[in-house]
């Protein structure tokens, strides 16, 4: 049995035996600035709120946010899993309320020029974290990029966070028009919400979705499912600006209530999506090119 049909056996085997536990959910956006990484540090703390056990995957490679918001400064990062063979259990950092973080580092930029047994090894540790956590949220750099196109491509569930700005919608559009002309998109296998962030009311949130939905109904023949809004909060700012998570900081304020509304209405959503997908698939999909 030659190297690369160990690898596929390695691979097929993880997915049979972890498929069904854990809900891996992408968080993108078309441009950097409209809250992407907010809204995965918020959602993990409402997801937590509500007995699930969150691991927040930073897939943005040489920016802190998630760890900057979270007050922590991971010890390691995912390429210390491919090149100094760790344990993906050892280089969790735990943030607030148990809350797991893996800093993605230069792991994630490096996954193009990993060998057949770096990817098996790595597929293999990825496959743990069925048995550490209930919701894998990813959170991928901004904008329209391969590495963030991979991600994309390779998740079930994709919430694409969009502001009503005319740029914020047009850089969300072409993410969407390059997931669409992929020939790795499945209609199928990836359900994308929006999100509306910065708004001013319910009523706005609604029509970016709206103008969003339309554009891509009428030039990509798709569609998008409407997950709800973040009212623009200036205590949502202030959180921000101390750098800390307005879900813990302020949990009266606007701003938290609506991620609430969010984490609770995608958990309602239809579950049948990740018992087909679970986090071998993803990073399955993600390397078995370069197997």
């Amino acid at each position: 049995m030659d190297q690369a049909q160990n690898l596929r056996n390695v691979i097929k085997a993880s997915n049979i035996r972890t498929v069904e536990k854990t809900k891996v959910i992408t968080i993108t956006s078309g441009k950097g600035g409209v809250g992407k990484s907010n809204m995965a540090v918020n959602l993990a703390v409402w997801f937590t709120r509500l007995d699930k056990k969150v691991i927040i995957l930073d897939g943005d490679f040489g920016l802190a946010n998630v760890e900057v918001m979270f007050g922590t400064l991971p010890k390691y990062n995912l390429s210390d899993v491919i090149f100094k063979g760790m344990s993906i259990r050892d280089i969790i950092t735990t943030g607030p309320m148990g809350i797991g973080f893996i800093s993605g580092g230069s792991g994630v930029v490096g996954l193009n020029n990993l060998n057949r047994e770096q990817i098996a090894f790595l597929v293999h540790n990825l496959s743990l974290l069925n048995d550490l956590c209930d919701i894998l949220i990813i959170d991928t750099g901004a904008g329209v990029s391969d590495q963030v196109l991979e991600f994309v491509l390779a998740s079930p569930e994709v919430i694409l966070v969009s502001t009503p700005e005319p740029s914020s919608l047009t850089d969300s559009y072409s993410l969407m028009k390059a997931m669409y002309k992929s020939p790795k998109y499945s209609k199928d296998g990836t359900n994308v919400h929006l999100v509306a962030n910065k708004v001013t009311s319910e009523a706005e949130g609604r029509a970016v979705y709206e103008k969003m939905n339309s554009v891509v109904q009428k030039f990509l023949g798709g569609s998008l499912d409407y997950l709800g809004y973040v009212a623009y909060d200036s205590q949502l700012e202030k959180a921000v600006r101390n750098q800390k998570v307005v879900s813990l900081e302020y949990p009266t304020s606007k701003a938290t209530k609506c991620f609430e509304s969010v984490a609770s209405k995608l958990l309602k959503k239809d579950e049948n999506t990740h018992f087909r997908w679970g986090v071998s698939h993803i990073f399955n999909a993600l390397l078995k090119d370069r197997a």
